[in-house]
């Protein structure tokens, strides 16, 4: 079965993106969304170590240390851009500034609870961090996923059973297979991977789903 690449599924995140978002990029795969913009679109990009209008990667040997985003991760300053505090970067996380927010996650649940920070691993990190803020303070909050565990286990749970990040706050879902809205009654399937079935979709995803007027297998088919 094929599924969408990494780069696909940044690419496809970015085309919802609309122009003149404020938009949070989560740590990890989320990250990968910045270098997929269209260009014809002003987006502003923030991070919550305290910058404002982040650009894509730097070219290889043009990494400044002194430039980063919240995962560590070298980036570019667009014209414009600025730096400030860590405590003014929250306060726009939670006083409701930012238009989007594309976090990972190890679960959503059917009505858009969210769980992306704890497994009950050893070595996991000790605390939630931003991304709580995020959960709740963005308007719209993007969740951009494998949808199955290396084991084959689906990410889409009718209740989460790992700690959650925030409660009923998931608007749509991007994964390797398909795009999904969460909605009033339930997860709406957009679109799918070119050559799935639905029902096998269904069958992959292991919670209800239902599909929007006019969806199809046409995710990915260039």
């Amino acid at each position: 079965m094929k599924r969408l690449t990494r780069e696909q599924m940044a690419a496809r995140v970015a085309q919802d993106i609309p122009e003149g978002a404020y938009v949070n990029l989560g740590i990890g795969l989320p990250t990968m969304v910045a270098d997929k913009l269209p260009a014809d679109r002003e987006i502003v990009l923030h991070s919550e170590n305290g910058i404002l209008g982040m650009g894509p990667a730097p070219a290889p040997g043009e990494e400044d240390s002194d430039l980063i985003n919240a995962g560590k991760q070298p980036v570019t300053l667009l014209p414009g851009g600025a730096f400030f505090h860590h405590a003014d970067s929250f306060a726009m996380m939670r006083g409701g500034h930012l238009d989007i927010c594309v976090l990972g996650a190890f679960q959503v649940s059917v009505s858009g609870d969210l769980a992306n920070w704890h497994t009950g691993t050893a070595d996991a990190i000790p605390a939630v961090g931003g991304a709580m803020d995020l959960a709740v303070g963005a308007r719209q909050v993007f969740v951009m996923m494998d949808q199955q565990t290396r084991s084959g286990e689906s990410k889409l749970v009718a209740k989460c059973t790992y700690p959650l990040t925030g409660v009923g706050c998931v608007s749509r879902i991007y994964t390797d297979l398909a795009v999904i809205e969460v909605g009033p009654d339930g997860l709406v399937a957009l679109e799918w991977v070119a050559g799935l079935g639905f029902d096998e979709l269904c069958k992959l995803s292991g919670v209800p789903l239902r599909a929007a007027p006019g969806a199809g297998d046409t995710l990915g088919v260039q």
